[in-house]
């Protein structure tokens, strides 16, 4: 999800919940610690040059039990983000504390914003020699995928 995308989803809801991956709630006590821009200024493993940009936001899990925050507070928020941080129309990437630190996508649905899952990647597979994965192919066999046979009676 990108900032554009999420700003009018505010305006609508009345309360925000975060759903992780596995179904469960983040604990309506949480608040927003971090609005920021990350760039990621890197080289990949065969050797090109990237930079990667994305908003992040910083879930956190308090033991204030008594504020909770609000989905205008949180757009006021990122709106003044924006002006500080003069951050671009990117995709936003939520932390959350897991085991360690965990990275999130964002996504709508339900009245929800769902934290996705996060994969890391090779970008440079041509450079480094790994194969493309092809689909496989399930193999049937003429009988079972109901193709005449001799003396089956079909024909």
């Amino acid at each position: 999800m990108k900032l554009s995308e999420i700003k009018p989803l505010l305006t609508k809801q009345k309360e925000l919940l975060f759903q992780l991956p596995d179904g469960s709630l983040v604990p309506e006590h949480f608040h927003v610690t971090e609005v920021g821009k990350v760039v990621k200024h890197f080289i990949d493993c065969g050797g090109t040059e990237r930079k990667e940009e994305v908003i992040n936001f910083q879930l956190w899990s308090a033991d204030d039990y008594n504020h909770r925050l609000h989905p205008e507070k949180l757009l006021h928020i990122i709106e003044l983000s924006e002006k500080v941080l003069k951050l671009n129309d990117t995709e936003i990437e939520v932390e959350y504390q897991g085991q360690t630190i965990q990275k999130f996508g964002l996504e709508f649905s339900n009245d929800r914003f769902l934290l996705t899952s996060k994969q890391t990647d090779c970008l440079a597979k041509e450079q480094c020699g790994i194969p493309e994965k092809k689909p496989t192919l399930k193999m049937v066999s003429a009988e079972s995928a109901g193709a005449c046979t001799p003396g089956g009676g079909c024909c």
